[in-house]
């Protein structure tokens, strides 16, 4: 009889354990991700056709080990992102850039001439301090510079242009955020958000939404209406294109015209 009654007591165990695995870990699961199942954090429609628009879908042709598990699938030696795991590493990042008290000890470097413009507009948007261009070896390390900083959060464009600043953050213990490529390195990188970072409007269109949902938990703008500020403004445009509309664009002030042809004829 005390064999079969620890029997029994393995059986129930069993059974409650199947179906524990089978009914209550989904519903952990879904409450990991950083949306929780809210509808309020869930992926819009509109977000998706603005990724898939600017191609942000898109990765490289290789893929590192550590981004597998961001790839949906391959399709002509290209490897699918899966769009939903790139919103939820950016609800992720842009809690914890909301956590930090202080905006300007935020900052957000990008060398690459794509991501210069959105670096600057998330700065502008956010508060948090920018570095565009060029950046300078020992700005983490080395006291003695006028361009020395600490701050307690660093969010990168590309890890690969970008390794300089990544590797002077694991120096002094701060933590990384990076849009990562599939072929992107991972070292030293906390949280990689994976995207397409190849592309002029997907750089620009993910920090735009990256500033747009920091706003958004900082209670600055409200998720009920559209953010007035538009994903154009952090797009990368060249010089000559911008001098190139402004020539096209005629003069129409009858003032202007009329010194205009005053002038000519002296």
């Amino acid at each position: 009889t005390g064999s079969s009654g620890i029997n029994a007591e393995y059986f129930f165990f069993f059974v409650f354990f199947f179906f524990w695995q089978l009914l209550v870990v989904p519903l952990l699961y879904k409450q990991l991700n950083m949306s929780g199942g809210l509808d309020v954090l869930a992926l819009k429609k509109e977000d998706v056709t603005k990724m898939l628009a600017a191609g942000t879908h898109l990765g490289a042709g290789n893929c590192h080990f550590q981004m597998l598990g961001y790839v949906f699938k391959n399709r002509h030696d290209v490897c699918i992102i899966d769009v939903k795991k790139t919103w939820e590493k950016l609800l992720l990042a842009a809690r914890i850039i909301a956590s930090i008290e202080n905006p300007a000890d935020v900052c957000v470097i990008s060398s690459r001439n794509f991501g210069q413009r959105a670096v600057l507009k998330f700065a502008s948007h956010t508060g948090a301090t920018a570095i565009a261009g060029r950046f300078t070896p020992g700005t983490f390390t080395n006291q003695i510079q006028a361009a020395y900083r600490e701050p307690r959060l660093l969010v990168v464009t590309d890890p690969t242009a970008d390794h300089q600043s990544i590797v002077e953050s694991s120096y002094v213990n701060i933590p990384v955020i990076s849009f990562c490529n599939t072929d992107s390195p991972t070292k030293y990188v906390d949280i990689a958000i994976p995207c397409n970072i190849k592309s002029i409007h997907s750089v620009g269109l993910m920090w735009w939404l990256l500033a747009r949902e920091v706003k958004r938990m900082r209670g600055d703008i409200s998720r009920i209406t559209d953010w007035e500020i538009m994903p154009d403004l952090y797009f990368f445009r060249e010089e000559t294109k911008e001098e190139e509309e402004e020539a096209v664009v005629p003069d129409v002030h009858p003032r202007r015209r009329h010194l205009q042809r005053r002038t000519s004829r002296r």
